[in-house]
């Protein structure tokens, strides 16, 4: 299928991506690991009011980075081996990990796996979003402390925070004592895919990575491809408010490198199953393959040429069949 509104389809095996990589990125990273190292995670579990014959259902609560309580549902099975696999899940832009029917949390349960999924700070679900930024907040947090990383403090990006959400849980879910830390695996789609990509990228001892047309990519190829717009309009409305003039359109795309996933892809060391559909605007292929490119794991990608940014078909099967041989 020749795609009409991204690059040529044999260009996309050696994308590898526009937007820059700030040159602190590193020591970016490294400071963030060290201030979630230095939180103590304060873990709660609430029996859940929903209940299953085969599982226990707990709200976990653990608390973050600045000082913000995550919330996450969490699924064990009652009679499985121990210690036992465990999946971590990330949900969608602005939405929450939703039901505990929902999903494939319960058919994991009943194959002898715990389950985890978080809700992202500040969206959709439980999770508080505590942080002080300068500037705009009206729309999106892609930009969510954008104005404050312009003025040196890039730590104040809101997705640094919810990055670091996802490498902490994942920490305590390999710490559970029912759990065998080197059989964990991670998945998520679009916001959630992106997330997985960080997870894995930060907490390099994930063994099976699950990303599905993965968000959080390559910013500045998506303004120039004029797909600012649907889950990156923020882009756009930013500069359409701040900065008319583009004055400070390489200090921008710079400051969003640092939560690039693109830019953390050479970090991931488990095994890759990535699912993207070639007709996908919301997430462009390009944008997904800068950031497959510079995988350097056992990677392998399953394409749609005729679907789009929407459910796929055997998602869940697919998903489900990899995961189970952690």
């Amino acid at each position: 299928m020749p795609l009409t509104f991204d690059l040529p389809l044999d260009a996309l095996p050696t994308y590898t991506g526009r937007n820059p990589k700030p040159a602190d990125f590193d020591q970016f990273w490294a400071a963030g690991l060290a201030e979630m190292a230095s939180v103590s995670p304060d873990v709660e579990l609430v029996p859940a009011e929903f209940e299953c014959n085969f599982a226990d259902c707990f709200h976990l609560y653990f608390t973050g980075v600045g000082g913000a309580r995550i919330h996450a549902k969490y699924v064990r099975p009652k009679d499985a081996s121990r210690p036992h696999p465990a999946i971590v899940q990330f949900h969608g832009y602005s939405g929450s990990i939703g039901d505990w029917a929902d999903g494939p949390m319960l058919a994991f349960a009943a194959q002898g796996f715990s389950y985890v999924g978080m809700d992202c700070r500040g969206q959709g679900g439980l999770s508080e979003d505590c942080g002080i930024v300068q500037g705009n907040t009206l729309r999106g947090h892609i930009v969510r402390g954008l104005e404050d990383a312009l003025q040196g403090a890039p730590e104040k990006l809101l997705f640094r925070n919810i990055f670091l959400d996802t490498a902490q849980i994942t920490r305590l879910v390999m710490g559970m004592d029912e759990v065998d830390a080197n059989r964990v695996g991670v998945w998520g789609g679009s916001q959630g895919g992106g997330l997985t990509l960080a997870c894995s990228a930060l907490v390099p001892e994930v063994a099976k990575l699950a990303p599905v047309f993965p968000f959080l990519s390559d910013y500045q190829r998506v303004w120039e491809m004029d797909q600012a717009k649907n889950a990156y309009f923020e882009l756009s409305d930013w500069f359409r408010h701040f900065d008319p003039l583009h004055r400070r359109e390489s200090d921008v795309f710079n400051a969003l490198g640092y939560i690039d996933i693109q830019h953390l892809a050479d970090r991931v060391r488990g095994e890759v199953l990535w699912r993207i559909g070639l007709a996908d605007q919301v997430c462009p292929p390009s944008t997904q393959f800068a950031a497959y490119n510079k995988l350097n794991a056992p990677r392998k990608m399953v394409t749609y040429p005729d679907f789009a940014h929407e459910k796929l078909p055997m998602e869940m099967d697919q998903l489900f069949a990899y995961m189970a041989s952690l």
